[in-house]
């Protein structure tokens, strides 16, 4: 609810006593800026291929290979090549190609392919769990026309990726309900337990966590690959799913949650009922000798498992990749559990305001108290994870996932503002409280001592006569249940601390429901490390040309006999990796076109160690040569060697270097 701790002494001046929180609240704003409930490293991403995207080689390749960042997960038909017709002309068969910390697979591919253009289209799953894919062409002898059309479905979306990033923030917002309200009860409100409104908001987290994730174990199948929900019930599917790291974690969440369900039957059948016998309402622990083993047993066997259902995130997902992932599994499902504690939490309280009546101000003093120690938490986890992944401020307005990170920033800053003032309800309440009950202690005293025959009991409820006719019957409870409830709203809404109170905290309720949907869009968004890196990738591969500009350039030439002297000009166009249109003009010293003997070029890139790549274009007119289908394979800064010949014995080489995009 809050994120500020209880003042310790009435001593201690307001300036002083707000220093340290305000410390804190920006502390935990920084590590919010930089991290998610889950946090995340980096999705794998294709760092090169051969034949690279855009190629023309001379000859058919005999494989296909992908280059990754990180490790992946891939099948026989995780790689397809297609013809310009569409036809396979892969033999299907993955090769794995790694060696040490290079991430590498390939496919073979038929021999005797003829020239044009070929598609390669390639999906996989990265180590954090989160689809990949991908297409790119290469042409062999020149570029063709081809009839490929690739899905326009992005890998991981489409309808089934709706559904399971629906899952995903139940199974989240199931998980912190259940973990938050159980840890209420027990360090709280105890009394709590016995109370209907918090034993069905727990069962119902429950029963929405277990349901996501049986929904997502089913899903992974069309998630990771066709699209199509019809593969949610593909037994080989599903089969191959559970061999998978993500399989094995959602197999271990359910069983897990097998144990969450009986630690929620007790807690919501024997202890709830010691609880209610003793008139117990403080936090467990105290003043608990005959149930202490019980006690204790729940709260062991309850963090253990709460432990474990966060650690299938942490073992399965981001914290799982990238660097010192032994330290960064830990600090995950630390992370977790504090965002549980804080957030389930506060809607265990928001229930009890809302439906309890009897809640003590002291639950809610304690929970302050908590909330504060899961921020603390929440804090030093958070400032790991953003030293572990972010890497750079550019990528916080540059990037997707830094956008997001805003968004959350600016959310948490809300929901801290919005515990301030949860914080002087709550400091009202007890005021209120503290008012009423002193009041009656003096109204006592002055009254002096209650006759024997008077004793305090609470009021009886209203009997009423049950008719014979079950209709009737039926119609009476009914009107009993509303007068009951009436009852009990007009003792809520008569205490304005309770009322002010309880609609602070709904506001802080609906802020965190949005920002746990924030959360879980970034725990499937590529951070703005891996995104930045795979920019910078793409920016080293990218056009180098000016745009949609051929290159063209006038060179002087001397080959040092008669007529020996004059100007190069050459244009190539649209100068480009591909096919490229070639022309050039020769002038002699006067101006006007020279027919020399010979006209050659040459391009050669250094960088790739690619050429001299030979080219005698055909004389079109007195003084001027053009070639059509002048192929460039790779972009890079080309070295374009002219070679003019004057005479039989006079020649000369005159060379220019132009960048090809």
């Amino acid at each position: 609810m809050t994120a500020t701790a209880p003042a310790r002494s009435a001593a201690r001046t307001p300036a002083t006593a707000l220093l340290p929180r305000l410390v804190l609240v920006l502390a935990a704003l920084l590590a919010t800026l930089f991290t998610a409930a889950a946090p995340a490293t980096a999705h794998a991403a294709l760092t090169a291929s051969d034949p690279k995207d855009g190629a023309v080689v001379a000859t058919a390749p005999t494989q296909v290979t992908l280059s990754f960042s990180e490790k992946v997960a891939m099948g026989d038909d995780s790689i397809r090549v297609m013809d310009p017709q569409g036809r396979r002309v892969d033999t299907g068969e993955l090769r794995d190609m790694c060696s040490g910390s290079e991430i590498r697979y390939g496919t073979a591919l038929h021999s005797g392919l003829p020239n044009g253009t070929y598609t390669v289209a390639w999906q996989a799953v990265s180590a954090d769990s989160h689809p990949i894919a991908g297409a790119f062409t290469f042409s062999i002898g020149a570029p063709s026309a081809t009839s490929v059309t690739l899905p326009d479905r992005q890998a991981g979306g489409g309808p089934v990726g709706v559904a399971y990033g629906i899952a995903r923030y139940a199974a989240y917002a199931g998980f912190a309900v259940l973990v938050g309200a159980a840890a209420f009860v027990m360090l709280c409100w105890r009394r709590g337990a016995a109370e209907r409104s918090l034993q069905k908001l727990v069962q119902g987290a429950w029963v929405a966590v277990t349901a996501a994730t049986l929904a997502m174990l089913l899903l992974r199948n069309p998630y990771t690959g066709s699209g199509k929900f019809a593969d949610a019930l593909d037994l080989t599917g599903l089969r191959a799913v559970l061999e998978t790291k993500t399989g094995a974690s959602l197999v271990s969440r359910l069983l897990l949650l097998g144990a969450a369900a009986l630690f929620v039957a007790v807690l919501f059948g024997p202890w709830a009922r010691r609880r209610k016998d003793d008139g117990d309402t403080g936090p467990a622990g105290a003043d608990d000798p005959g149930n202490g083993d019980l006690t204790f047993g729940l709260a062991v066997g309850g963090t253990v498992v709460a432990a474990g259902i966060a650690a299938t995130w942490a073992l399965s997902e981001h914290a799982s990749t990238g660097i010192q992932t032994g330290i960064a599994m830990p600090v995950d499902i630390a992370h977790l559990l504090a965002v549980a504690v804080w957030l389930g939490g506060l809607a265990a309280l928001l229930t009890a305001l809302h439906k309890a009546p009897g809640i003590e101000p002291g639950a809610v003093h304690r929970f302050s108290r908590i909330a504060f120690v899961s921020v603390l938490v929440l804090t030093a986890t958070g400032l790991y994870q953003s030293w572990r992944q972010v890497g750079s401020w550019s990528a916080l307005t540059g990037t997707e996932y830094g956008r997001l990170l805003m968004v959350k920033a600016g959310l948490v800053a809300v929901l801290v503002g919005t515990a301030a003032i949860s914080r002087r309800w709550t400091a009202r309440l007890a005021v209120s409280r503290e008012t009423t009950a002193g009041e009656t202690t003096a109204g006592d005293a002055a009254a002096g001592p209650r006759p024997e025959t008077e004793p305090e009991h609470e009021p009886e409820p209203e009997r009423v006569t049950v008719p014979a006719d079950p209709e009737r019957a039926a119609q009476l409870a009914r009107q009993q249940a509303a007068r009951t409830k009436a009852r009990q709203q007009k003792v809520r809404d008569a205490d304005p601390g309770r009322t002010g109170l309880r609609r602070s905290v709904l506001a802080e309720a609906a802020v965190a429901v949005v920002l746990l949907a924030v959360t879980t869009l970034l725990t499937s968004t590529e951070p703005g490390r891996a995104a930045e890196q795979e920019a910078g990738r793409a920016g080293a591969n990218a056009s180098t040309a000016v745009p949609d500009r051929p290159v063209k350039y006038t060179l002087p030439f001397d080959t040092g006999g008669p007529n020996g002297k004059g100007t190069v000009r050459l244009e190539l166009d649209p100068g480009r990796t591909g096919a490229n249109t070639l022309h050039l003009w020769i002038d002699g010293a006067d101006g006007k076109p020279l027919d020399v003997p010979e006209a050659k070029v040459a391009f050669t890139l250094p960088a790739q160690d690619i050429g001299p790549l030979p080219l005698t274009p055909d004389r079109i007119s007195p003084g001027h040569w053009s070639a059509s289908g002048v192929q460039l394979p790779l972009p890079g800064e080309w070295r374009i060697e002219t070679i003019v010949r004057t005479s039989d014995i006079d020649q000369v080489t005159v060379k220019k270097n132009v960048k090809i995009g």
